[in-house]
């Protein structure tokens, strides 16, 4: 092979050696807060209606509880309680900031304030801000990538959630594990101000639910409380059929069925 002709084959290869490459290159990396995003948005739609049953367990007794849900966005959301008898008819109403809690047994309707979002919903091991509230984990944190663990046979993130200054939430870290390929949050863990571990959270059954792949099946367990948790299990799911906004008025809490 002559000089020339080595040089040239050179460059060919060279060139074809930077082919290979400009895909990999020109591949945008997906933020932290953009995986939240999309994993939100997956298992919330634009709005969702729900069956939902949680399973109160203690070292010595559980009981079920059977709900309604309704959702549009993460500033719309309605909890009704369908079973047991003594609760059914109960709700929860989720509009902006407010939170408000229909009692049927004195036909009242309460204003739930600040301090009491970080007590037991239900006397499930959930607070009022994760199953009513529904803090906006896209508006009220900010968003890191702290390295990435495989669960079952799925590769996930570690996303940590930092609250910002002026958010009203009950967590002072959140950290959550969702799966890279179908963005499935498979496993979070919840921590108070001084960064104590306070609730882990933990799903199964992954399945298609409402069209979509979803874990069926959650459970939220107490670091420093054994024998306790609460299951929630999805029964049935619907996504993105239309709900006005005027569904979810304080007026409408004692009207639904």
């Amino acid at each position: 092979m002559n000089r020339i002709t080595h040089i040239w084959s050179s460059g060919l290869m060279a060139a074809f050696l930077l082919s290979l490459a400009a895909p990999l290159v020109a591949q945008p990396v997906e933020s932290a807060k953009e995986i939240v995003r999309k994993a939100d948005l997956h298992v919330r739609g634009n709005t969702s209606q729900a069956t939902i049953i949680f399973r109160i367990v203690r070292p010595t007794w559980s009981r079920d509880m059977t709900t309604k849900t309704w959702s549009k966005g993460n500033k719309l959301a309605m909890i009704r309680i369908e079973a047991p008898v003594k609760d059914r008819g109960t709700v929860y109403l989720k509009r902006e900031k407010e939170v408000w809690n229909w009692i049927p047994s004195i036909e009242r309707n309460i204003k739930l304030p600040p301090s009491m979002m970080s007590q037991s919903w239900m006397g499930t091991d959930f607070t009022n801000d994760d199953l009513v509230k529904e803090f906006s984990i896209l508006e009220d944190y900010d968003h890191t990538l702290v390295g990435e663990e495989k669960i079952g046979d799925r590769i996930c993130h570690i996303v940590e959630l930092i609250p910002k200054p002026s958010a009203a939430v009950v967590w002072g870290k959140v950290r959550i594990w969702i799966d890279k390929k179908d963005y499935l949050q498979l496993k979070g863990e919840y921590f108070d101000e001084s960064g104590k571990l306070v609730n882990r959270m933990v799903t199964n059954d992954i399945r298609m639910l409402g069209g979509r792949l979803l874990p069926a099946y959650m459970e939220m367990l107490p670091i420093n409380k054994p024998g306790q948790k609460t299951v929630l299990i999805y029964k049935e799911i619907q996504f993105d059929k239309p709900i006005p906004d005027h569904f979810f008025t304080v007026e409408n809490m004692k009207k639904i069925q």
